[in-house]
């Protein structure tokens, strides 16, 4: 405890009531909510008692292991089992440290059936939600021009992270494309149910339905828990926000933290009200601000502090540097973007002369995926190792795909897409034309396809070969089954690789042996995968496992965590790096209509958002800050004007220059 400052230690030592952590950039939070917990523990609270919930893999294990390091772990011969205990979530005096997304897996495997869901329901990847999106709008007799699969599922999700079920939907689409995207919303969670399955987002309101629909289940589940603490608070979205108040209601010892300052993930449903108006929902809350800021030096703070103050809804709160000086931030123009990225490579090699300096130590960051393209050219051509943090995912990786859905089929109930995926591939003989008449056979007769591919229910009239290749799948897979009764889930899954003749099949797509040996070291990792899981799980399942993979593909924070291992310059949206620190920082393109971006100039909360988007670039810095514009940009071929952010005027104390009030002007319509 001697090592917290006075509000730290205030937040730490209150262990009762509603709570709200106000915690600006670099203040310190996770320090106190690992603090908060093990000082719940000391002081007779049982660790299986407390909950506390983050939005990624990487928070949670970061807050797991600092808990270990400050109450210690048994060590020598029960260590393993503590850790499969934990693991497992069986020892009592262990606190549940758990995304969002993977506590409400757990909550519908115990309670789904209550909405008409098997308990053993399947989580859809992008992929397999893609498939279905596909399905649903042949179905509707929509051509790609009207509404594309993508753009389905953008609508679906949109309307999900709102917490609005199809009816809701329908009711507030204002355009054709959006009426059509609602018949289909509609049409889509009818066929996931059919099916027995969930996608993603499903996870969150299909536990905030149930709490809604059914309050016993909400008791019971709220009753596991005596505290509940809540990491990020800024970004939850009506759902998250919703579960979360059934959760402490009863008891009401609830303590959230967060920012609203660095509330920047609006597009994707988090609403910074509920952090703004926490006061509604819990009168009574204490208010704690932590503004003692341990990353950055004094000279990027007070630019911080400048840039933020312009957004008028906000908790009053101003961060104050443990570190004082240092060098005051940089605004650069360039004539245009090339120069940009030229001029921004030539200064990194400069300062990778200083003595200590690290390529690991510096970050280029852009509001748009579409920037990086010519920073990454100039880069080659200085020969600097880089990384484009949250490039394609593992999971997106056809092989991974593949194997998945074959492990899928050894489920009870296995799910359309998982068969459609898989059933030829390897080739074994069954065409489109084929696939499409089991489909319509199955869609008519309201059968599950895998019931026809094993032979439990008659299929249509198809081709000697079609026939064969559906006998030869289902006993692949029966075969397996069998064999694997009673056996490790690392050998089901080697069994699995062998019988399907995978390698011999990668073997002969791809003819370059590096690129061969590429993709078998992914079939490899997934292999590991099991095996690590085998080895941590008290009771190891394969749909456990399936599903604790699936939700690590949703939650980029494990890629990127892999990514900035390697010792390599860094490029990424400011999105991106949220929660991350370097030492020397280039913000790049600061333009109106890139930062703040064009789609959010008319409106001024969304103008906010972009505010706090450039204030989270800021704080992302420890010594050294550049920022930087270009006075022209190409656009369609040719070079066009630009105007510069009007975040950098406000930075510079510049906000009556006439060009800031003309930037302006937009948004204040």
């Amino acid at each position: 405890m001697s090592g917290l400052n006075p509000p730290q230690a205030e937040a730490v030592n209150t262990l009762s009531g509603p709570m709200l952590v106000l915690a600006g950039a670099g203040t310190g939070k996770t320090r106190v909510i690992t603090f908060r917990i093990a000082k719940l523990i000391k002081s007779g609270i049982p660790g299986g008692r407390i909950l506390g919930m983050t939005f990624t893999n990487k928070a949670a294990n970061e807050m797991k292991e600092r808990l270990e390091q400050m109450l210690g772990a048994p060590g020598g011969k029960q260590q393993n089992k503590y850790q499969k205990k934990k693991a497992a979530g069986e020892d009592p005096n262990t606190p549940t440290i758990s995304t969002f997304h993977s506590l409400c897996v757990r909550i519908l495997r115990r309670q789904i059936d209550k909405l008409g869901y098997p308990l053993k329901f399947t989580i859809y990847n992008r992929g397999d939600q893609e498939s279905l999106a596909r399905t649903v709008l042949r179905e509707l007799n929509v051509s790609d021009k009207l509404l594309a699969p993508n753009q389905l599922l953008f609508w679906i999700g949109h309307w999900k992270c709102k917490s609005m079920d199809p009816r809701q939907a329908e009711l507030a689409s204002d355009s054709d494309a959006q009426h059509l995207a609602a018949v289909g919303y509609r049409r889509y969670q009818r066929q996931l149910k059919l099916s027995g399955a969930v996608d993603f987002d499903d996870l969150l309101l299909l536990t905030e339905r149930l709490f809604k629909e059914h309050p016993d289940i909400r008791a019971e589940e709220a009753a596991r828990f005596d505290h509940i603490l809540v990491d990020e608070y800024q970004d939850t979205n009506t759902s998250q926000y919703r579960i979360v108040k059934g959760l402490a209601d009863p008891h009401r010892n609830l303590c959230v933290v967060g920012d609203d300052d660095q509330s920047i993930y609006g597009w994707r449903g988090a609403e910074v009200e509920h952090i703004l108006s926490f006061h509604k929902d819990w009168p009574d809350a204490k208010v704690i601000r932590l503004e003692d800021n341990y990353r950055s030096t004094e000279a990027i703070i007070e630019k911080a502090n400048t840039l933020i103050r312009f957004n008028t809804t906000r908790h009053d709160k101003v961060l104050k540097a443990a570190r004082p000086n240092g060098e005051v931030p940089s605004i650069r123009q360039y004539s245009n973007e090339t120069v940009e990225a030229q001029e921004t490579v030539y200064d990194l090699q400069r300062r990778l002369q200083v003595p200590g300096r690290e390529p690991r130590d510096f970050a280029i960051l852009f509001r748009t995926n579409e920037q990086p393209r010519i920073f990454e050219t100039e880069l080659r051509k200085a020969k600097l190792p880089y990384i484009l943090v949250g490039g394609m995912s593992f999971f997106d990786r056809k092989e991974v795909k593949d194997l998945l859905a074959y492990l899928r089929l050894l489920g009870e109930e296995p799910d359309e897409i998982s068969v459609l995926r898989v059933i030829n591939t390897p080739p074994r003989g069954i065409g489109k034309k084929s696939i499409e008449t089991l489909l319509n056979h199955a869609i008519s007769n309201k059968i599950p396809l895998w019931d026809m591919v094993c032979g439990k229910a008659d299929r249509p009239k198809l081709t000697t070969p079609t026939n064969r290749g559906l006998d030869q799948l289902a006993r692949i897979v029966e075969d397996v089954a069998y064999q694997d009764s009673g056996r490790s889930l690392v050998d089901i899954a080697r069994n699995m690789v062998e019988a399907t003749q995978y390698r011999s099949e990668l073997e002969r797509i791809y003819s370059d042996p590096n690129e061969f040996q590429t993709r078998w070291n992914t079939v490899e990792q997934i292999v590991n995968a099991v095996a690590e899981y085998e080895e941590r799980a008290a009771k190891p399942r394969l749909s456990q496992f399936l599903d604790k993979l699936l939700l690590g593909e949703q939650d980029a924070s494990d890629e990127k965590e892999k990514q900035l291992k390697k010792n390599a310059i860094a490029l990424m949206t400011m999105h991106s790096a949220k929660g991350l620190e370097f030492p020397e920082v280039y913000m790049v393109g600061l333009e109106e209509g890139i930062l703040p971006h064009h789609r959010s100039l008319e409106d001024e909360r969304t103008v906010a958002e972009e505010r706090r988007l450039a204030y989270v670039g800021v704080t992302r810095a420890e010594e050294r800050l550049t920022l930087s514009m270009c006075l022209t940009r190409m656009k369609w071929g040719k070079a066009r004007d630009t105007l510069p952010s009007r975040f950098l005027y406000e930075i510079s104390g510049q906000a009556e220059h006439p060009n800031y009030l003309k930037a302006c002007r937009p948004a204040k319509r």
